[in-house]
This record gives C-alpha cells, sequence and structure tokens, in this order.
C-alpha cells in the first residue's frame, strides 16, 4: 500500500490511532476464485494457471486501480499457492497493490473491525458499485 495516501489520526486525547485513507480512496478486498476468475479449489492448484479472467471483472478492478483505490486480493488460497496466482495476475494484466492468502475457507463471513466495513456479494457481474438500502445487524453499542 501507498503510505503516502495513508492519513494520520488521532484519539480525542491526541493518541495516534490506526491511519485512515482518505474518504475519496476505496480499500477493495477482493477474492479470487468464483468472483475474478472460476472457482478454483486449493485442492486443484493445477488449475490455478490455466483458468481465464473474467473480463468484467479485469476491467473493473483495473479502473478502480486507475482511479486511485487500494486494490488488494484477499484470497483462500495459500501460501504455496502465492507463485502460481501472481504470475497468473500479472499474466492477465490486472493491476494491485497485495494479495493476502490463507483466508478462511467455507464462506458465511461476519467481519468484525473498528473501521467501516461495506460488503458486496458477487453474483456473477462485475460492474461500477450502486448504493441500495439493506438491513445488516450490528452491536447493540446503546446499552
Amino acid at each position: 500500500m501507498k503510505d503516502k495516501k495513508l492519513q494520520e489520526t488521532k484519539d480525542a486525547d491526541g493518541n495516534l490511532i490506526s491511519p485512515l485513507l482518505p474518504e475519496d480512496v476505496k480499500n477493495y478486498l477482493i477474492d479470487i476464485d468464483g468472483t475474478i476468475t472460476e472457482d478454483v479449489p486449493n485442492e486443484e492448484p493445477e488449475r490455478m494457471a490455466t483458468c481465464e479472467p473474467f473480463l468484467d471483472a479485469l476491467e473493473t478492478l483495473n479502473k478502480w486501480y486507475d482511479e486511485g483505490h487500494m486494490i488488494t486480493f484477499f484470497t483462500s488460497r495459500t501460501e504455496e499457492h502465492r507463485e502460481v496466482t501472481e504470475n497468473w495476475l500479472q499474466k492477465h494484466g490486472f493491476k494491485y497493490h497485495g494479495a493476502l492468502f490463507g483466508k478462511p475457507r467455507g464462506g458465511n463471513y461476519h467481519w468484525i473491525d473498528n473501521h467501516l466495513v461495506k460488503a458486496t456479494r458477487y453474483k456473477g457481474k462485475f460492474t461500477d458499485l450502486v448504493t441500495v438500502e439493506k438491513e445488516i445487524q450490528v452491536f447493540d453499542d446503546e446499552n
């Protein structure tokens, strides 16, 4: 990640806390298998080198990168798959800032963080994001 984008942040007492990106920069964490290419399980790593990218994902992600957003792949592939994965991303022209391996498998994710987290479930078509109202679960912090 380009540290020059990160803004120093302090709490009410003046203590440094985790830095933030500017409001106009999104920090995208994007899955690989089943999201930017076919769903290739870790048990069939030979397919990781030959699968084809979803062209709408390639176009959209590279556009977001060019607009200055942060693109990080967050995958259930293991560290043993790093070389084949990074070679594949480069071969197909994906622009990105980093790749995180070892995401828990199985889905049904519930992310808890001290920063705002927005989640978008991929359902077969990569486009620009649109805003819709949905019901979400939150902590009961009023009691």
